[in-house]
């Protein structure tokens, strides 16, 4: 399923867990960190950021695209990590028995990405002691986006 390799593999799942220490959970205590992997090779991350007023918080995946594509980003996704979990001493997620998957609005951000790129990617869904690795169409089955709009 991926082209990726081992050391491309931790170091993207690296990159979610150190991007997890920068969530701001104070409400649930769940901090999910997202690192996003281009074809040229570069990563952007991002961390949950809860709000008082609960449904205008922002998702790790979510904050990670914007900050793509306030930098002018568009496609090349090729693979996505995903970790969450209580924080540890260092603020970083301690993911649970279960991996976290993007949630479905996080599912559908990504998909708009993916499909400027034309691309499916690699998505790790990070666990206490495994790593699902899967693809987005396989989270998202006949996802809408660009294409339906043409």
């Amino acid at each position: 399923m991926s082209a990726m390799t081992p050391d491309r593999r931790e170091a993207l799942i690296a990159a979610a867990r150190a991007a997890s220490a920068h969530a701001y959970a104070p409400y649930s205590h769940f901090h999910v960190g997202a690192a996003l992997l281009l074809a040229d090779g570069s990563v952007v991350t991002g961390a949950n950021v809860e709000n008082a007023s609960y449904g205008l918080s922002l998702c790790a995946e979510t904050v990670a695209v914007a900050k793509l594509m306030s930098d002018g980003g568009r496609g090349g996704l090729t693979a996505v990590a995903v970790i969450g979990g209580a924080p540890d001493a260092s603020g970083k997620a301690t993911p649970g028995a279960e991996p976290v998957t993007p949630c479905g609005r996080c599912r559908q951000v990504l998909n708009e990405i993916a499909q400027l790129g034309g691309n499916d990617p690699v998505v790790l869904c990070i666990g206490a002691d495994e790593v699902v690795e899967t693809t987005l169409a396989a989270l998202l089955p006949r996802a809408f986006g660009p294409s339906n709009l043409a």
